[in-house]
């Protein structure tokens, strides 16, 4: 699984121009699956993410969870993070999961930030397509790969 953290001080996602997912300070999420994925990856990113110190403290270095802010998440499918550029001009996206096996897996993912540590999680809907506006607060991205984190 790949997942870009962007650390946020508003985001929300629109599907057909309508609000389905939005929150204040926190992280907009953009989640990618490939095909070698199971939930040993989602719970890896899981507590990665939840236990992630980039919020600011009182003496203004980043030593803060989500959770110590009060933040939330707005996760986002993203399967063109597998996007593979290496010959021509148009990427290929054979990496990325099908929509039968990611899709069980993203929304695992976002139970697993809910239930096992207490997130607020907003999502968009899976193969929609979205419009996403947020404000990158730092800005703060990272990415995580959990291919280079095993």
């Amino acid at each position: 699984m790949r997942i870009v953290v962007q650390r946020c001080s508003r985001a929300e996602v629109r599907i057909d121009g309508i609000i389905a997912g939005q929150i204040r300070q926190g992280f907009v999420l953009l989640v990618g699956v490939t095909d070698t994925d199971t939930r040993t990856e989602a719970d890896l990113l899981a507590k990665k993410i939840a236990q992630l110190r980039v919020f600011e403290d009182t003496a203004g270095k980043m030593n803060l969870a989500l959770n110590d802010v009060g933040g939330a998440i707005l996760s986002i499918s993203q399967f063109t993070l597998y996007a593979d550029c290496r010959k021509g001009n148009r990427p290929s996206f054979i990496r990325a999961a099908r929509p039968e096996t990611a899709e069980p897996l993203y929304d695992y993912f976002n139970t697993v930030l809910r239930d096992q540590y207490g997130l607020h999680v907003e999502t968009g809907r899976f193969g929609a397509d979205m419009k996403v506006d947020f404000v990158n607060d730092g800005p703060v991205t990272i990415l995580l790969d959990t291919d280079e984190m095993k």
